[in-house]
């Protein structure tokens, strides 16, 4: 097999070719120890592997490969990846025959460099040198695979409807939104249903409802007509809307949700799925509570695949570190739905940490993939990653609590400098 190239990047001489910068970079992401240091010990041992010899274990020239790579290069990887998974979604998994993408958004945290200061700036409640910069993102998952489909990066003080503006392009028509409350916006409504897409949200809270209005299609279910704000939301450019329509048909409706320890709760659901017929309320409801997912996704992403706290010293690393994290998680995804379909099971009952634990330890056996050779080997780590089933538990309840003490140090509250020179350091 041809080992791949990306175009456009010279490697000649180089003791780091971009595409084993990208590969130890990838491990580096499925990794528990994501150092540099044991990326490049395991750069040695493929180097041994082959016959070459180790290349020096300063982590400098690692580091400076990885900064050659671009940019462009990761996003274009895993929304290809991202794209392929949906794609080979079947027909049972999807929700009444259509692709349905939940929306939400979330942030990292990243090392105290003037650099990443200024680009990504940390909250303003925090002292100046006692916190630390946060990037906030807002990702486009596929409800049915969990793969991460697009994803737009900024400032924490961004609203997550400013970054959902430059996420349009993930939507096809045909295609439903879920998504919470902080989505439910009529200039967003009205421009994904230009788009053929309808939209399933909850109902922003400073929305007033009377049931008693609209066309009454059910108990506590109308349908009402939005009309167009006067002022444009600082998330849609102008000439988007001035092209929005004057008025928008949307129907409410209303449910309970009884959980147990907890008092039973009122949900209000804002959707242009206009047919009762087709899209009853209890559809809907079931297809709201799996809004969740997106929840389990960011956890796998910033827990599992510790992206929660980044290691990049400048914002172009940072971004970089993002967009491998996104592609080893989509990697994960895409053996989740292979070892799904091999099994015939729907690829949410499989255990994402399950499969990264399994996919890290048979790594090295597709280091030379060839595809013959190595068939059976994947088709027993399918049967393995198959049997990592999560256990049904509908409607689970656990305190949000923890056993387990923190170290009782006083937070920082002044810059280390300023604590350092108390001490007489």
């Amino acid at each position: 097999m041809r080992p791949w190239r990306p175009k456009g990047i010279v490697s000649a001489g180089r003791s780091f070719p971009p595409w084993v910068v990208l590969w130890a970079w990838i491990r580096q992401a499925l990794d528990p120890d994501p150092s540099c240091n044991k990326a490049l010990a395991r750069i040695n041992a493929h180097r041994a592997s082959l016959g070459l010899s180790a290349a020096s274990t300063d982590t400098g020239g690692y580091c400076k490969a990885r900064q050659r790579l671009p940019e462009g290069l990761f996003r274009r990887l895993w929304r290809r990846l991202g794209a392929s998974v949906r794609e080979g979604a079947r027909r049972e998994d999807l929700w009444r025959g259509r692709v349905v993408k939940v929306v939400d958004g979330s942030s990292s945290s990243m090392p105290d460099t003037a650099a990443n200061q200024r680009i990504y700036p940390q909250p303003s409640v925090q002292k100046e040198g006692c916190g630390f910069p946060v990037v906030a993102f807002v990702g486009v998952f596929c409800l049915a695979t969990g793969a991460v489909l697009d994803l737009a990066l900024g400032a924490w003080m961004l609203h997550d409807l400013s970054l959902f503006a430059f996420l349009m392009r993930a939507f096809s028509p045909g295609d439903i939104l879920l998504a919470d409350r902080a989505y439910c916006a009529y200039a967003h409504l009205a421009l994904l249903k230009m788009r053929g897409v309808d939209v399933v949200v909850r109902l922003h809270q400073r929305r007033l409802v009377d049931f008693r209005r609209g066309r009454v299609v059910g108990v506590l279910d109308h349908i009402v007509t939005w009309s167009k704000p006067v002022q444009p939301s600082r998330s849609v450019r102008f000439k988007a809307f001035r092209r929005l329509p004057e008025t928008l048909p949307v129907r409410e409706i209303r449910f309970r949700v009884e959980t147990k320890g907890f008092r039973p709760q009122a949900i209000t659901l804002a959707t242009t799925l206009l047919d009762a017929r087709a899209y009853p309320v209890e559809d809907l409801a079931d297809l709201y509570a799996r809004r969740w997912q997106v929840e389990l996704n960011f956890r796998d992403l910033k827990t599992t695949l510790q992206m929660e706290v980044l290691r990049g010293k400048s914002p172009d690393i940072v971004r970089k570190e993002i967009h491998v994290h996104l592609l080893a998680y989509n990697l994960v995804r895409a053996m989740m739905c292979e070892a799904a379909i091999h099994s015939g099971l729907r690829p949410r009952r499989i255990s994402f940490k399950g499969t990264l634990q399994h996919v890290a330890a048979h790594a090295d056996l597709f280091t030379h993939y060839r595809a013959h050779a190595e068939r059976p080997a994947f088709t027993a780590l399918l049967d393995l990653v198959a049997q990592q089933i999560i256990p049904h538990r509908p409607s689970r309840v656990e305190p949000r609590v923890r056993k387990r003490r923190p170290k009782s140090y006083p937070l920082m509250t002044r810059p280390r400098a300023q604590l350092k020179a108390a001490m007489g350091a």
